[in-house]
């Protein structure tokens, strides 16, 4: 049954990833969310509704504009994708509940975060703060008896971030301490997981980076919100599991 309600599910998903990336593109510069209609960013014509069908329209035009044939980003058919497998995940675990509505919210958004902070650097208070009132009072309205562990898990996950970036200025932003803080609300224990799988991977492509580019890597900036985003993922479907398999192991 679930199967049935997440391919439901997905055409909406798809509209969902077109809107993300309308709020990618546009909210770290300000620009309206509704006007003007959607445009080539470098010719500035109107897209057709025909050109505006997520994912299709940008394999049929092989990823560029139909007027003047600048290229258009692979994160246009990526965010949409993305948004569209997650949302139809999230339903195919949790079925046609209000906790699936509230987990959608919270990957949709983690998509949209991943976006904007690999292009900008930044994690706007502007989707982030809204998003843990909505995660967290959703929560507790959902499963007031894990009250408790939704405010702990959202306190520890930012604060440790926290202690970081003032040990270490400059080593990351306060919107990754915001984010984390969205994530201990969403999470509970899980969080756990994805601050691990997270930070952990944001380190192994920092090494990288490092040692192909010597001293010069180490001013490349890793945005830790995408890896935090990743991390929340395997959290959300994989983070009770992970969790007992560790305790298992070293117990």
């Amino acid at each position: 049954m679930n199967w049935i309600a997440a391919s439901l599910a997905l055409p909406f998903a798809l509209a969902i990833g077109s809107f993300l990336n309308v709020v990618a593109a546009r909210l770290p510069r300000g620009e309206s969310l509704t006007h003007p209609p959607s445009r080539c960013m470098s010719c500035e014509t109107p897209v057709m509704w025909y050109d505006n069908v997520p994912v299709v329209s940008w394999l049929v035009l092989r990823g560029r504009c139909r007027t003047c044939s600048t290229g258009i980003s692979w994160r246009y058919p990526a965010v949409e994708a993305l948004t569209a497998s997650l949302i139809f995940a999230v339903v195919l675990e949790f079925g046609l509940t209000a906790q699936a509505a509230l987990y959608s919210v919270f990957v949709a958004a983690l998509v949209a975060l991943a976006a904007i902070d690999i292009e900008h650097h930044i994690l706007p208070n502007r989707i982030v703060m809204p998003l843990f009132g909505v995660i967290y009072l959703g929560q507790i309205a959902l499963q007031p008896d894990r009250v408790v562990e939704w405010t702990l898990a959202a306190l520890g996950a930012a604060g440790f971030l926290l202690a970081f970036a003032l040990a270490y200025p400059g080593g990351l932003g306060m919107g990754d301490v915001k984010l984390a803080l969205v994530l201990g609300a969403a999470l509970g224990l899980s969080v756990t997981v994805a601050m691990m799988v997270g930070i952990v991977a944001a380190g192994v492509l920092g090494v990288a980076i490092i040692a192909r580019q010597g001293a010069a890597g180490r001013k490349v900036p890793v945005p830790l919100g995408p890896f935090l985003a990743a991390g929340a993922v395997i959290g959300l479907f994989a983070g009770p599991e992970l969790l007992e398999v560790y305790t298992r192991t070293w117990s």
